[in-house]
């Protein structure tokens, strides 16, 4: 099947799942203006993106069930991704008002678009409370359901952590270079992305297929969140470095204050000269500032850095990979499926 096709019949689930929340609302006696503005809010902040998160419950529980796949299992699965995908679409809402950012997916941040403002804040609660109505009406009856709860109040929880940190240590408004580190680095990223982007999809399918081993689940955090932590240090490395033609935007995390890989790195080994450049133009909203700081990187040997670092956590995933007892921790296909899509990406 093609990604497109794939894509579409994905898509079909999201038409499935959107019309249960509109009819639901409408059964609790909300006007027709508030039932139109919930669709609103469902369509233009949830089916946009690339939907990686979501469709990865569906491909883990393909290879989980193997033969024993079916047209039901599909649907279940697919359900459980849309949920994933209205946490993301909850997080971006809410993050965009934070940063006070412009675009999303290509067009205005849904509190930016006409008469929303603020309502912004309300409309990103009603996208978390959906997961819950969904997780109630399609999964009550499952042994796993309480599993499936607290997976998803528990990821939620872990994400704000993340977004604590990263929000006060590197506000737009206030460059201070000695609020960064690699631990906080990879703090940051564990609890903002590992989490939610790779254990939950996994966990998930988990749950739903049917395994229950304490160690599968151990085995899931201990490959999917140093995946997890690779991907974001390649995006930002990929910020830096890739050509926008290459990677589709143009990368703003040096004039955005952003406490990427990339800026913890430089600090770890630049000379005071070098460091007194970074601490005068990073963060700043200026061209020549970026480009100062992007001198330093090159001087320093960054993309050579980043290679060696690159080779280095793939051949230890590897490892953990190749190591595996599947009778007790899961099936390797799982991990080289979400190794294969993430290894000398370039965008």
């Amino acid at each position: 099947m093609s990604k497109e096709a794939v894509r579409a019949k994905f898509n079909d689930v999201y038409t499935l799942i959107r019309d249960e929340l509109i009819e639901h609302i409408k059964s609790q006696g909300m006007p027709p203006d508030a039932v139109e503005w919930f669709t609103r809010n469902l369509d233009y902040n949830t089916p946009g993106g690339k939907l990686n998160r979501g469709l990865s419950v569906v491909d883990t529980a393909k290879i989980l069930l193997g033969d024993k796949f079916t047209e039901e299992h599909y649907k279940q699965a697919a359900i459980l991704g849309w949920c994933v995908e209205l946490l993301q679409a909850f997080f971006l809402v809410s993050d965009d008002i934070m940063d006070t950012s412009i675009t999303r997916r290509g067009q205005p941040c849904w509190y930016r678009t006409p008469n929303v403002g603020m309502i912004a804040i309300n409309d990103a609660f009603m996208l978390e409370a959906a997961i819950y109505h969904l997780l109630k009406v399609h999964f009550k009856s499952q042994p796993y359901y309480v599993e499936l709860l607290e997976l998803f109040h528990d990821t939620t929880y872990q994400t704000e952590m993340g977004q604590l940190i990263d929000l006060i240590t590197a506000p737009e408004d206030h460059v201070d270079l000695n609020r960064f580190s690699l631990t906080k680095h990879k703090l940051i990223v564990q609890y903002k992305t590992s989490y939610y982007s790779f254990y939950l999809p996994v966990a998930l399918a988990l749950h739903m297929c049917g395994v229950s081993s304490p160690k599968a689940f151990q085995t899931a955090l201990d490959i999917l969140l140093p995946l997890g932590e690779y991907f974001q240090i390649q995006d930002d490395y990929l910020d830096y470095h890739a050509p926008p033609e290459v990677l589709g935007k143009i990368g703003t995390d040096i004039l955005d204050n952003k406490c990427s890989w990339c800026i913890n790195k430089a600090l770890e080994i630049v000379t005071p000269e070098q460091r007194a450049v970074l601490d005068a133009n990073y963060g700043r909203k200026d061209a020549e500032c970026e480009r100062r700081v992007k001198a330093v990187y090159e001087q320093i040997g960054l993309p050579k850095i980043y290679e060696q670092y690159e080779a280095e956590v793939t051949g230890k995933i590897r490892k953990l990979i190749d190591g595996l007892d599947e009778n007790t921790q899961g099936k390797k296909a799982v991990y080289i499926s979400f190794l294969s899509k993430i290894e000398g990406r370039t965008k």
